[in-house]
């Protein structure tokens, strides 16, 4: 034998095999190829490898690629109909559409544009050196603003939920009697819920009141507006209707809903046992040094309830002035001479925290 021809037969050999094993997997049929046909000559049939395993395999890989692409162009397809059928369905709607729903869309659009761009920014605000000192920053403004202007929130809230509050015993049913009371000094007023001690005897004078007014609502006794209940002339009565929260009392917000009275309102004050009447005839608003408008009440008992305004400020001062209808008024005796100094303006609220940290006084 020829060696030269037995090596070209084994090399023709191996290569029908190999084209054998491309056929079986990518030709239209897959072909079976034998194990006689994959042993080269004068080797024999491995013992350990059924004979149909290679047939097997190739049928196998054959079927998953052809699957592959089933399943890719069925995907492709199923993305395109629906896409375009949800495309025909979103211009029909926007032909029906009015022109106030489509400006409601674009607001609606606008506003998820603007909250994924504030959350954005704020995640990268949080990643950020500078986030912390800028909480602090705020921190520290939040605490000046409410050491400033407390008064003005809790004042409020005070005002909102007072009337859900009433005490029934603060409704006197029978505002023509004049049968005895209790010794304490006393100011009720129903529509607002107040039920307040009266502080008498106190100087018309700023520090005067405020200790006063830390105990209840304190009579500003001066030269023309000197009376008290039962006397011809004008009792005047001063409140908080806001005062700074760190200041001690109970009472800072005690006249918060006084701006509620109006005329024909009705007003109680006990005094040395004996309940007082009063009809509310007027309300009007001054500037906290104008005490001539307390005086001029000389026919007749009247009574003058004073408080800051507007609530958390002492701008200026809400006078609230009514005048006895029981007992009556006709047998009510003269004032006394008053012994009290002349104040310059009238009581208001004390300063601020914060105004205190740089020295106010009030």
């Amino acid at each position: 034998m020829n060696p030269q021809n037995s090596s070209d037969d084994t090399r023709d050999n191996a290569a029908d095999i190999v084209r054998g094993q491309l056929d079986a997997i990518y030709g239209d049929e897959p072909k079976v190829v034998t194990a006689q046909e994959d042993t080269p000559i004068g080797e024999g049939q491995p013992t350990d490898q059924p004979q149909s395993a290679q047939p097997y395999q190739a049928v196998n890989s054959w079927q998953q690629y052809h699957s592959q692409w089933q399943n890719y162009y069925q995907k492709y397809y199923e993305r395109y109909y629906v896409g375009k059928l949800h495309q025909a369905i979103t211009e029909q709607e926007d032909k029906t559409k009015t022109p106030e729903e489509k400006r409601d869309e674009a607001v609606v659009d606008l506003r998820q544009k603007i909250l994924s761009t504030a959350k954005t920014g704020a995640k990268k605000a949080r990643k950020s050196r500078h986030f912390i000192p800028l909480i602090s920053a705020v921190l520290v403004v939040a605490i000046v603003a409410f050491l400033q202007y407390n008064q003005v929130i809790f004042a409020t809230v005070q005002a909102y939920v007072s009337p859900g509050a009433i005490d029934p015993q603060n409704i006197v049913v029978d505002p023509t009697s004049s049968d005895a009371v209790s010794a304490d000094p006393k100011l009720i007023i129903p529509k607002i819920n107040v039920d307040v001690p009266v502080i008498y005897g106190a100087s018309p004078d700023y520090n005067s009141m405020m200790a006063a007014m830390q105990k209840g609502v304190a009579n500003f006794s001066i030269p023309g507006a000197n009376s008290v209940p039962g006397q011809v002339g004008n009792t005047v009565l001063s409140g908080h209707s806001s005062n700074d929260l760190f200041e001690p009392g109970d009472y800072k917000f005690i006249f918060a809903q006084l701006d509620k009275l109006t005329t024909g309102d009705t007003i109680y004050v006990n005094y040395n046992s004996v309940r007082y009447t009063y009809s509310v005839v007027k309300t009007q608003v001054v500037s906290p040094d104008n005490v001539q408008a307390l005086y001029g009440f000389d026919d007749k008992p009247y009574l003058t309830l004073i408080t800051c305004t507007p609530l958390g400020t002492s701008r200026n001062r809400l006078l609230v002035t009514a005048e006895q209808i029981a007992p009556d008024p006709s047998k009510a005796a003269a004032a006394n001479t008053s012994t009290s100094t002349k104040g310059a303006s009238m009581p208001g609220n004390a300063p601020t925290a914060l105004e205190k940290l740089f020295g106010a006084k009030g």
